[in-house]
């Protein structure tokens, strides 16, 4: 009787709750696991005297996706500007201002469409200028039929996850009282 008290008082997780936890926290991390960081400009940054053109030409990006935009936080901003003001390195009235003052700014590509970046105060004559064409993401590529000569469970694998689940609650709870 003692050994079951302490135990009670030890343990107040079920190993079965610690997995479907788990499990459940898996699963909803699944659609953002396509999303990705990327670089601007990889290991230079965001920097003068690098071509972003070439550095982007075989780039894909994703809707989802986020660019990072490391640089001098002293010198250097992040513009959001429309094709007009980037192709002239007009800084004047950027559609968004992407600064923080970190040095370290993450832009979200949340809509399918063209991006334009500069960075003012003269940086976008030097080169510090991006265009990206934001796609969606493709669809997952189709599996090709798996062709088996075990027996299949049509009818019966609707019944078979939740007798699982059943049976390891049933063990869980007798190990637990034992």
């Amino acid at each position: 009787m003692e050994g079951i008290k302490r135990r009670l008082f030890t343990s107040s997780i079920s190993p079965t709750m610690v997995f479907l936890s788990l499990a459940f926290a898996i699963l909803l991390m699944l659609p953002m696991a396509s999303a990705s960081r990327i670089l601007v400009g990889g290991s230079k940054g965001w920097n003068t005297n690098f071509n972003y053109t070439t550095w982007a030409k075989d780039k894909h990006f994703y809707n989802g996706d986020w660019l990072f935009f490391v640089y001098d936080r002293n010198q250097m901003n992040v513009l959001e500007v429309n094709k007009t003001d980037y192709e002239t390195c007009n800084s004047d009235h950027p559609l968004h201002n992407w600064t923080t003052g970190a040095g370290r700014d993450v832009v979200p590509l949340n809509v399918t469409r063209h991006y334009y970046f500069i960075s003012g105060k003269g940086f976008c004559f030097g080169g510090m200028k991006i265009a990206v064409h934001v796609e969606k993401l493709p669809p997952p590529p189709k599996a090709s039929p798996i062709k088996s000569f075990a027996p299949t469970l049509k009818g019966h694998s609707i019944l078979l996850m939740p007798i699982v689940f059943a049976i390891g609650a049933a063990w869980d709870s007798f190990i637990y009282l034992w």
